[in-house]
């Protein structure tokens, strides 16, 4: 069953919320990394049953717990609580002014069973997920009519990547509970500098381009079918062992995502079979904490803390006819023939030094800047660390979690994650033109199962 969206959400209070300590109003500079983001907003929701024990929580003392932990989060997460300006050279830069975080109340007059989550851009978008209009990071409590509540979050991905994102939702659920802190985040900037001299290999060149060199933005004249939307999948374990077993025919082998992603790709290029001439781009995204961890003495402790962004997006691009015909094994091969540059030290030192080597031109990663002109293009990015089942702020485990990120552009964008069950299954958020969803929720619909309340065996 998939439910309706069809329901209205009334926005009452609104909080700003800093951190409990007074601190110290101090300028943070964002890394050589971080200024490869262009001003983008990620968000990230969970939904929670109503809380059933002894001592029933109301929605004003819930929101009461999570005020109070945030504010004692942000004394170490002072970043969200500040806003990002720009600098006299107008790169954009943190400015630590405990400025706060803006705190949304509100009341869905609907069921938690009746959230259409596999329709995000119904009942998520502009409903649940708050729009950030100041500063670093946005919130918003919404209480269901059920006595459940939706906690969502918007984060400035300048910031804050999915990594440091998740750090700080753990952080603030233990504050909730009382505990301390499992992980403090770490903000020294000088753990990504660049090297002098510096050492770029010209292959970054493919990857990321200066800002400047883009072509004007065409007039949006696409058909209504390629504006792009966003869906919730679940895929179960046993088609991912699927996926995985023909994706290493021939003897080498592939990782779950490696075999999704190469399949995902080998659908998108058959939905647009018409245009076999042209290309398809698929990026990847890699974290470079462990990279960059490589060979220092202590600095996996430090790196694994580092609160920012440690990001990557190669890519690769071939032929829509070679994507359809060729076998899933093949595609696969592609796709770790593009990673294996990226998951390496060098690469993230590499790309490090590039941007210093740019500045203050600002950059973007090539495959943002692919247009549907050049044939489909879309990046995947692993949410395997969403911390769904640690985001309890002590009146239960979240029922479901998600990242939501319709960020705009021709660009597509994948993100899977664990599911909620615990079973080895996958939740996988979609941003994709309507047709290739359409397309691929006709053929592949053993694979991309509509995520409804029934799965989450909550009917």
């Amino acid at each position: 069953m998939i439910a309706g969206g069809d329901f209205t959400v009334t926005v009452g209070k609104k909080d700003v919320v800093g951190a409990v300590l007074p601190l110290q109003e101090h300028w943070l500079p964002l890394s050589n990394l971080d200024l490869l983001l262009p001003p983008l907003d990620v968000g990230v929701f969970f939904c929670y049953k109503k809380p059933v024990s002894g001592d029933t929580l109301s929605f004003g003392s819930m929101v009461g717990i999570l005020k109070k932990a945030m504010a004692q989060a942000l004394v170490s997460y002072y970043a969200l609580a500040g806003e990002v300006v720009p600098n006299s050279i107008g790169e954009p830069e943190l400015l630590c002014n405990n400025r706060g975080v803006d705190f949304f109340e509100a009341y869905a007059d609907v069921e938690l069973q009746n959230l259409n989550l596999y329709n995000p851009d119904e009942s998520i978008e502009s409903k649940l997920v708050p729009k950030k209009k100041h500063g670093v990071l946005a919130v918003q409590a919404t209480e269901l009519k059920c006595g459940g509540i939706v906690v969502a979050c918007t984060f400035d991905h300048r910031i804050a990547d999915a990594y440091s994102a998740n750090m700080f939702l753990v952080s603030w659920a233990e504050m909730a509970q009382s505990k301390p802190m499992s992980l403090l985040p770490s903000l020294r900037r000088s753990m990504l500098n660049p090297r002098h001299p510096g050492c770029i290999d010209a292959y970054l060149d493919d990857l990321y381009v200066p800002i400047s060199t883009l072509p004007p933005p065409k007039e949006n004249n696409q058909p209504s079918d390629d504006h792009l939307i966003s869906r919730i999948y679940y895929v179960t374990a046993d088609q991912l062992d699927e996926l995985q077993s023909l994706a290493g025919r021939g003897g080498s082998k592939r990782t779950k995502l490696e075999s999704f992603s190469a399949f995902l790709w080998k659908m998108v290029a058959i939905s647009v079979a018409g245009d076999s001439a042209k290309t398809s781009k698929m990026g990847i995204v890699v974290d470079g904490r462990t990279r960059l961890s490589e060979g220092c003495t202590g600095k996996e402790s430090q790196m694994g803390t580092y609160f920012g962004n440690v990001l990557s997006i190669p890519f690769g691009s071939e032929n829509v006819k070679e994507l359809i015909e060729k076998p899933l094994s093949w595609v696969a091969e592609e796709v770790r023939d593009f990673i294996k540059n990226a998951v390496t030290k060098e690469h993230f030192l590499g790309l490090i030094d590039w941007v210093e080597a740019h500045r203050p031109e600002p950059a973007v990663a090539k495959i943002y800047a692919s247009g549907s002109n050049a044939g489909p293009a879309f990046v995947v990015s692993s949410g395997q660390r969403l911390p769904v089942t640690k985001v309890n702020f002590g009146w239960g485990p979240p029922t479901f979690g998600s990242y939501h990120f319709p960020w705009g552009g021709s660009t597509g964008y994948v993100m899977p994650m664990p599911s909620p069950m615990k079973n080895g299954d996958w939740v996988v958020y979609v941003h994709l033109p309507e047709r290739q969803v359409e397309f691929i929720e006709t053929e592949a619909a053993n694979v991309f199962k509509p995520l409804t309340f029934d799965y989450l065996d909550l009917v």
